[in-house]
């Protein structure tokens, strides 16, 4: 994971960032790629995440919570499929702060109907052939 806390997304892209825990490579050229093109630490997420034609929400929770609910209050979607920018902290993160933000709206469930995922679909237990 690349650490970037504490730099303010609208700031210059970072060239003293301690190595990564993954591909020092590929963090290489990330910067590289950014200083190049003069780009912010936000404007170089939106532009690697771009170009895996995502929709990508970078900010506080409250701003990324304001823009799903605009979405599923518009019927612009029917749900979120959460992509993060980096595996399990990513989710836990979004888990952590936008979830329950989205839930005091009434935008998220905060338990399940059942215990299988065809009890919280509300479909009907097939009957047991084998009896």
């Amino acid at each position: 994971m690349l650490d970037l806390h504490g730099h303010p997304l609208d700031s210059p892209f970072p060239t003293d960032v301690a190595p990564a825990r993954f591909s020092v490579g590929h963090q290489k050229e990330i910067t590289q790629f950014a200083v190049a093109n003069g780009l912010t630490l936000r404007q170089t997420a939106q532009r690697l995440a771009v170009g895996n034609k995502h929709r990508v929400l970078v900010g506080s929770t409250q701003t990324i919570a304001d823009d799903l609910e605009h979405w599923l209050r518009t019927e612009a979607c029917d749900g979120i499929t959460l992509m993060a920018p980096f595996l399990a902290q990513g989710y836990a993160e979004f888990a952590g702060h936008v979830v329950p933000e989205l839930q005091r709206r009434g935008l998220f469930r905060s338990a399940y109907d059942g215990s299988t995922l065809r009890e919280h679909l509300g479909l009907p237990r097939p009957p047991n052939r084998w009896r």
